[in-house]
């Protein structure tokens, strides 16, 4: 649900969502851009007090203010976890964020970005360049391309982690939360590689987080772990990523790495990537952790 601001008067942006039986809204200045690609409608507002807002078919996917909430968690506890992850290919992630924390890890020798639609991450560039600071880097490798068509062509043992930076499961993002992906996944990592996937809120979607777990241990990876986090901007206020290893455990990460790093963080460290292996009761025993 939408109220489109005129240029002189203030208005709020709201996505309601009805699986949990509420909604979050941004107060907005103005409606910067909005278009309709082949995929999708995005729209960039700007807001009075989170900076820009980018909206995809009526869903909040970031703001300026809290995005790094998400793009910390999806990469440096998977990137901490791995001996030495040294390519890296994210599915989705038009925004360019994950992208930019992934390649602060010196180890990273190659990340390639598969995003589906172009025009998210022109768009970035636009009106988000603090998140597309690494799109220059040497190392980086943009496709505009279907991911699950990549990754189901993707050479086996070839991969060290795999980051799913996908919208929610429906429309384009539909084919990336069941068995059939995640055996292309497992099928093209190394041994003790990782998989990692937005996987929604745990208090809105604790059955599709159980359905993917199961589906990722069907498709042959030894260990999973959910880890949540806050996320102010999306459905509940609380988020996870889910990790799948191939070979090995999830019990432990290179705790003296994450506490020595040497790179900027604004909410990761190694205390916070401790807390978020502990599992809330009720995650612990819907999920067995």
């Amino acid at each position: 649900m939408s109220q489109q601001p005129t240029s002189n008067e203030t208005s709020w942006f709201t996505e309601a969502h009805q699986a949990s039986g509420s909604s979050i809204g941004f107060r907005t200045e103005q409606l910067l851009h909005a278009e309709k690609t082949p995929f999708q409608t995005i729209e960039i507002h700007q807001t009075t007090d989170w900076g820009k807002l980018m909206v995809i078919d009526g869903c909040v996917m970031l703001t300026s203010r809290d995005n790094f909430l998400y793009h910390e968690m999806m990469t440096h506890p998977a990137l901490f976890t791995h001996a030495r992850a040294k390519r890296v290919v994210i599915i989705g992630g038009g925004d360019c964020g994950t992208l930019r924390e992934v390649l602060k890890h010196e180890e990273v020798e190659h990340a390639v970005q598969v995003e589906i639609d172009e025009r998210v991450t022109r768009l970035a560039e636009q009106y988000f360049p603090e998140l597309c600071e690494a799109n220059g880097d040497p190392r980086a490798e943009l496709l505009f391309i279907d991911g699950i068509k990549y990754m189901a062509e993707a050479e086996p043992d070839s991969l060290d982690l795999i980051i799913v930076d996908s919208t929610d499961p429906v429309g384009p993002a539909e084919g990336l939360f069941n068995a059939a992906f995640y055996a292309s996944c497992y099928k093209a990592l190394r041994h003790g590689g990782l998989l990692v996937q937005q996987s929604e809120s745990p208090l809105a979607h604790l059955e599709l987080i159980k359905s993917m777990r199961s589906a990722m241990r069907t498709s042959g990876f030894s260990a999973v772990k959910t880890l949540p986090f806050p996320q102010p901007c999306y459905p509940t206020g609380w988020w996870s990523c889910t990790m799948a290893r191939k070979g090995g455990d999830l019990s432990g990460f290179r705790e003296r790495g994450a506490s020595a790093k040497n790179f900027p963080t604004r909410y990761y460290n190694a205390e916070i990537h401790k807390a978020a292996l502990a599992q809330p009761e009720f995650m612990r025993e819907a999920l067995g952790d």
